[in-house]
C-alpha cells in the first residue's frame, strides 16, 4: 500500500513538472518579445535594419499597464506581427535610464503610452491607454 501511494505521488509530481515545462514554452513562443536596449542602440538598431521601434511606455503602479502585460502583449498574433515589424521596448517612465528622458521627450501625460518612433527617434504613431490585442494588431497592420 505505501509503496502504491509513493509511486502515485511520485507520478503527480512529475505530471506537474511536465506541465508547468510545456505551460513555460508555451508562454516563451508567444506574445510580444521586449528586447533590453538602451533607447539610442535601439535606434541604431532600427536604421541598420529598417526597421521601427515600437516602445510600452509605462510605470510600475499602473494597473492597464499590468493588465496589457499580462494579456495583450501575450497574445500570438500580436506577438508575430510586433517581432516581425518593430525593435519592441519595454520602458518605465519612472525608473529605467531612457524613463525621464523619454517621457518628456514624447510629453507622455498618461500611461500607458505607446509610442513608435523611426531610427532618428521622429514619432510615427501615439497611443494612449490600454489596448486589447486587436487594437494592437490594427495599429501593427496601419504601419505595415
Amino acid at each position: 500500500m505505501k509503496k502504491t501511494i509513493g509511486i502515485l505521488a511520485l507520478g503527480l509530481i512529475s505530471l506537474a513538472f511536465v506541465t508547468k515545462k510545456e505551460s513555460k514554452a508555451k508562454d516563451e513562443n508567444g506574445g510580444i518579445k521586449f528586447v533590453n536596449l538602451s533607447l539610442e542602440k535601439a535606434k541604431s538598431l532600427a536604421k541598420e535594419n529598417d526597421q521601427l521601434i515600437f516602445i510600452d511606455a509605462y510605470t510600475s503602479w499602473c494597473g492597464p499597464c499590468k493588465k496589457m502585460a499580462a494579456t495583450s502583449f501575450k497574445d500570438e498574433e500580436v506577438g508575430k506581427l510586433f517581432n516581425n515589424q518593430f525593435i519592441n521596448l519595454k520602458i518605465d517612465c519612472e525608473k529605467d535610464a531612457d524613463g525621464p528622458e523619454l517621457a518628456r521627450m514624447y510629453k507622455v501625460r498618461a500611461y500607458p503610452t505607446l509610442l513608435v518612433i523611426d531610427g532618428d527617434g521622429k514619432l510615427v504613431k501615439q497611443v494612449v491607454g490600454f489596448q486589447p490585442a486587436d487594437k494592437l494588431i490594427s495599429l501593427a497592420k496601419s504601419l505595415d
